[in-house]
């Protein structure tokens, strides 16, 4: 059965890469439809970055009620229920799954339930059959957890991000398979909970991905909280009993420890949904896992394009969002940037501290054998910080002695993820670091920590 629309482009997905291809599609003048297979907003939305920040917040309310003690103020917390947090961070996300299909209506984007495949350039065909047709497809599938052998998910004993995220009851103690993003993240979440967590990294440092002195700030903030962290360790194996788990761990010095816990979080990356699309019959043949594109997101085979989570781009919500609309801007004859700048795209852990960063890390500077220095302003510099008793984080600047070009901005502590935002527009704008030292700050705020840390690169800090 063939429908009789016809489209400028057919999106295969409705996450933060694909709704926003839709739309900003509409906004240029072309038809665009959105099939998903889901709930609108794909994995953000319902499943990752919003139930997840909710649960954040709560986790943090629930925290900050111990700081009562010091008001003079007693607080019973035995009735305490994780359910209503849970109830809390699915209305979150029901809230705004909602919003995007509002969205997509309101700017007259089709969104058709179902699940693609691509029959060719130009055509998708639903699950009932129907064929729908498109001068352009761009493919959004996303992603899903990854699973490793021996720690396969049971949705009882062994969790993924989602399985953690749809717990309506907490366990006692958790043990987590992976210190990236969103390892650090559960494992603030449960800490905070006061769930025992013991956190099992195979690299050296728990955010491998970060800058190492940042990394170092947030293991010393977790060390206080009691959360153990094990680095260069590899799980072996695994043992289920009837109500915990038993995991045979090893560290680079050879010795062999097993840990137990209730349950455990296994979050060591995530696997692009590129099954059972019709990528074979597009004639499009996978790199390494992932859909290859060119320029403008555009794959080998002409009108079809790839953005997100299924090609090798940096998997964050904000990547995608922003891919889609350079592959629609193409499409309707615009002039975008032909790919994002990797140095450009900031990253967030909301942990706590938070962490926010873009850029080259200081390793990867030394490695490269680039000449640079650095500028560090520490939170407890700040009189905000004190004030608001966030003392705990530093602001590091990376820059060029010769030109003083910022080669990469790594916060860590309050707010980190918001004011890591200024240093991004100065960057993309191609300001000094003595364009920001020289502008007035507002006082007391957070944002004079990175005023200071520019101030630090040319010699006068103030507060230092």
């Amino acid at each position: 059965m063939e429908t009789g629309k016809g489209y400028d482009v057919v999106i295969i997905g409705s996450g933060p890469g694909g709704y926003v291809a839709g739309i900003r599609a509409a906004q240029l003048g072309l038809k665009a439809c959105v099939i998903e297979k889901e709930k609108p907003g794909g994995v953000c939305l319902n499943i990752g970055c919003i139930p997840s920040k909710s649960i954040i917040h709560q986790a943090e309310v629930f925290s900050s009620i111990a700081g009562l003690k010091e008001l003079g103020v007693s607080a019973d917390v035995s009735g305490f229920s994780y359910k209503p947090v849970f109830n809390k961070s699915r209305k979150a996300a029901d809230t705004l799954s909602g919003g995007v299909l509002f969205l997509l209506k309101k700017n007259h984007v089709d969104f058709i339930p179902g699940t693609a495949r691509i029959e060719g350039p130009g055509a998708v065909k639903l699950d009932n059959g129907e064929i729908i047709k498109g001068r352009n497809i761009i493919v959004a599938a996303g992603s899903r957890p990854r699973e490793i052998p021996g720690f396969e998910f049971d949705g009882n004993l062994i969790l993924s991000s989602t399985g953690a995220l749809m717990m309506e009851k907490l366990p006692e103690s958790m043990i987590i398979l992976g210190a990236g993003a969103i390892g650090v993240e559960f494992a603030h979440i449960l800490s905070s909970f006061g769930v025992k967590v013991v956190l099992v990294e195979m690299m050296e440092t728990i955010l491998p991905l970060e800058d190492r002195e940042i990394a170092a700030v947030l293991a010393r903030s977790f060390r206080r909280r009691g959360i153990k962290s094990y680095t260069s360790t590899k799980a072996l194996s695994l043992k289920k009993k009837k109500n915990s788990v038993n995991v045979l761990i090893r560290g680079t010095d050879g010795g062999e420890e097993t840990i137990s816990a209730e349950k455990m979080l296994v979050v060591v990356g995530r696997t692009p949904n590129t099954e059972n699309i019709g990528l074979d019959k597009a004639g499009i043949v996978l790199k390494k896992g992932f859909i290859p594109v060119g320029d403008y997101y555009e794959t080998p085979v002409s009108g079809i394009f790839a953005i997100g989570d299924v090609i090798n781009s940096p998997m964050l919500a904000h990547v995608a969002s922003k891919e889609g609309e350079t592959a629609v801007e193409y499409i309707a004859g615009k002039n975008p940037p032909a790919r994002i700048n990797p140095l450009h795209i900031p990253s967030g852990v909301y942990c706590e501290p938070q962490i926010g960063s873009f850029g080259r890390t200081e390793m990867y500077l030394k490695e490269q054998g680039t000449e640079y220095s650095k500028a560090v302003f520490p939170y407890r510099g700040s009189g905000k910080a004190v004030a608001v008793e966030k003392p705990d984080g530093l602001v590091k600047i990376l820059y060029s002695p010769d030109t003083k070009e910022i080669l990469g901005a790594h916060i860590i502590g309050s707010d980190a993820t918001e004011l890591i935002h200024e240093v991004l527009l100065a960057e993309t704008a191609e300001l000094l670091p003595e364009d920001i030292a020289g502008m007035i700050h507002a006082h007391p705020t957070l944002s004079e920590a990175v005023m200071e840390a520019m101030r630090a690169a040319d010699g006068w800090a103030i507060h230092a």
